[in-house]
This record gives structure tokens, sequence and C-alpha cells, in this order.
């Protein structure tokens, strides 16, 4: 049963199928389970003003009571929306918008962490939803912002995409949405103890003592004294915080557990942490480009990592993945924007710079599946003496609509 309402009336509970009134010029397609108020908010704030409702997919306490003018309003000139399907430029904006939003919000649970053992986990509840709306809405732009580093912020970065990643992950294995949310939760937490890491030892060049390697060892036991002082007793959100460092073949941490003692939650976790910890530059190595982590997790030492699984994500974010940064035959650089799921080797692109030239070109959008040119090899930002993330936010942004 689809109903109309305005903004203003939707709570927890709804499931908005779609925005049938706005003001903003930014044109916005929302879809998805409403889960808190900062959720409808952020509606808002966009300038959406009414939405359609399904009730037969809405979980609420209370019954609705729906008014006379709500019947009227479903079948007014309002629901007779034409919706114009948002640009790349729109879309990443939009996805930038949430992630820079997502820093501030982890940001201060962080500054949390280092002084005590937070008791309630409530805002990284709010904000794991956020972030798994985004990925059930635009996984491809969501994606993107995960490769769009900061040097200076791994920690807070690698968080958030862990988060994303374990999202994007069991959506592609098809799990169902609670599940999800509780992994995208997981993801956030699971290395937040990293964060009482003494500086000089997480920022060390060169190789870690004994005793400096049990100091990073627990920051385990640091995310699992928050998870008690909240008292989150999922056991799932408990099994990826503890061992998400654990190996297959017992050469993990902090327990050492091998084999069929790990759930396949844990497994997955310890792919999306050793990905995103590779593609970030970190103060003892360079990062690796996208295309060169999938191939370090793929030769792994036998038996550390689930290597079916490592497959399956791969088929997830693509051989290529979105927020990649890659040469074309052409001679021209692009950041892929788009995964192409039936020819996963022809994405869509936008072209930006020129290798030959050396010099920044039009930005273009390229669909390598219909045109002339192809991926010559996935590189890194620092080969061309590129600041992608500062090209990215004040540039790219800027010009792609």
């Amino acid at each position: 049963m689809l109903k109309i309402f305005p903004i203003d009336q939707v709570r927890s509970g709804m499931f908005v199928n779609q925005v049938t009134k706005q003001t903003a010029t930014l044109k916005i397609k929302t879809r998805g389970l409403i889960k808190s108020q900062s959720q409808v908010q952020r509606l808002i704030d966009k300038g959406i003003r009414e939405v359609e409702v399904d009730l037969s997919r809405s979980v609420l306490e209370q019954p609705l009571e729906i008014e006379d003018d709500a019947d009227a309003l479903a079948e007014g000139p309002a629901s007779k929306v034409t919706h114009q399907k948002p640009s790349d430029g729109e879309r990443l904006g939009t996805a930038n918008t949430l992630y820079d939003k997502a820093k501030n919000v982890q940001s201060r649970f962080i500054k949390k962490v280092k002084n005590s053992r937070p008791s309630s986990v409530k805002e990284l509840e709010e904000l794991s939803a956020d972030i798994i709306d985004s990925v059930f809405e635009d996984p491809n732009a969501i994606c993107c912002l995960t490769l769009i580093k900061e040097r200076d912020k791994y920690l807070l970065e690698h968080s958030l995409n862990c988060a994303i990643l374990m999202a994007l992950f069991a959506r592609h294995l098809g799990f169902d949405k609670e599940l999800i949310d509780n992994l995208g939760l997981a993801g956030l937490m699971m290395d937040l103890g990293m964060n009482t890491i003494p500086p000089d030892i997480l920022n060390k060049k060169s190789k870690l003592d004994n005793q400096e390697w049990q100091i990073i060892h627990g920051h385990v036991d640091v995310a699992t004294e928050i998870l008690d002082a909240a008292e989150i007793d999922n056991q799932v959100i408990r099994e990826v915080v503890t061992h998400h460092h654990e190996r297959l073949d017992g050469s993990g941490y902090p327990s050492g557990l091998s084999g069929d003692a790990l759930s396949v939650y844990a497994r997955m976790a310890a792919i999306v942490d050793s990905y995103d910890a590779m593609t970030s530059t970190r103060p003892w190595r360079k990062a690796y480009s996208p295309t060169q982590a999938l191939k370090q997790l793929l030769g792994f030492s036998q038996g550390q990592l689930d290597q079916s699984l490592v497959h399956q994500f791969i088929r997830c974010i693509g051989v290529h993945p979105v927020g990649s940064l890659v040469k074309l035959k052409s001679g021209k650089l692009a950041i892929v924007t788009r995964a192409n799921k039936e020819d996963p080797l022809s994405p869509m692109v936008m072209t930006f710079y020129s290798v030959r030239s050396g010099h920044y070109n039009e930005i273009k959008q390229l669909d390598l599946s219909k045109a002339q040119d192809e991926i010559e090899s996935s590189v890194r930002p620092e080969e061309f003496k590129i600041n992608l993330t500062k090209f990215f936010k004040e540039v790219f942004l800027q010009q792609v609509k």
C-alpha cells in the first residue's frame, strides 16, 4: 500500500519508496527503510518535502493514522513527478557529503575512545545505518570514496572504509538487511582500539619489536571493552571485532584461532581489513594500487585467507574497483566511476589527464564498453605526481555535473 507523506510526518520504521516533491535543484531518488530521525533530517537538508511510503514494507510500532488529505495527496498531481536520473557528478557529490559527515561523527567518537570506554554507540549505529542506506542506493558512488584517501587520516578513514566494504561484500553475498546492518557496524568498530596505540609505535617506519607487537595486538582488547561497556552482545559484531586479525592457518592474533573456529564474518573482515590497509599509504610503505592489492590477496600464504571469499570479494568490487586511478591505452588517466558487471574490464570512467602532454584535460565521461579505448593498467597517483584527493575534492566534484 503506497501513500504520500510530507517529510515532517515521516518517522522511523517507514519504508520510503520514492521522492515525490523537492525544492533542491539536485535530483535525488531515495528508497529504503528509515531507521533514525537523523535520516529524516538528512532528507530535509537535501530539500526533500514529500515522499511516497510503502506501508506494506514499513515496520512501525503503532499503526499509522492516515487522514483524508493524505489520501487526496496520493491521488493528486504530486504523485506524478518525473524523476531525472542524477549525473555521476551529483551522485559522487552526494556520497562525498555523507562521507565527510561520517568522518566528523567518527572523529568525535574516537576522541571519546581515547579518554574512556563509551557506554553508548548510538551515534555509530546511526552512522552505520546512513552508510548502508547509501550502499543500497548508490554502491558505485560510496565505494569510490574508499579510494580517495587523505594521508594523515588513515585510522579515521580505515574504519569508514571497512564499514562500506563490509556492507558491499555482504550485499554481494546475498545476506539479509539485518545481517548487513550488523556487519557494517562491526566494520566501524573493529579497529577503534588502534586509536589508543602510542603514535610512535603506529608511525614507526622500521620493524616492530615483540613488545611493540604486543601493544598493537592489544587494540582488539580495547575494542572488546567498548562492546562490553555499550552492552553489545550481538554475536556477529563480536566475532568481527574480536577475530578480524585471526588467520585460517592459526598465524593470526589475538588467540591464534584457525579453520572452522573462524566464522565467515571474521573471514570476510580479514579480507576487507587487509585490502583497505594495502591501498593506503603507511609510514613504512607506499599504497598499493587497488589491482595490486587484489593480487596480493590472491597471493597470500596458502591458508591465511579464505580464497573462495577472496574471489567473491574481487567479483564484488571488480578487477578495477570504483575509485581506481587507471591509465588508458590512449595515454589518458581516468577515475573509474561505475562498475560494469557484464564486462568488468570495461567500466565507466572519467578522463582528466594526458600522460603524453603532462597536463590536465577537460573532464569527460567515457563508457569503455562502447569506446575505442581500454584500460592499460591500474596506477598510483604518485607515479604522475598527482594529489588525487585534492584534485577530486577541489576540481573533479566541481566540474563533473
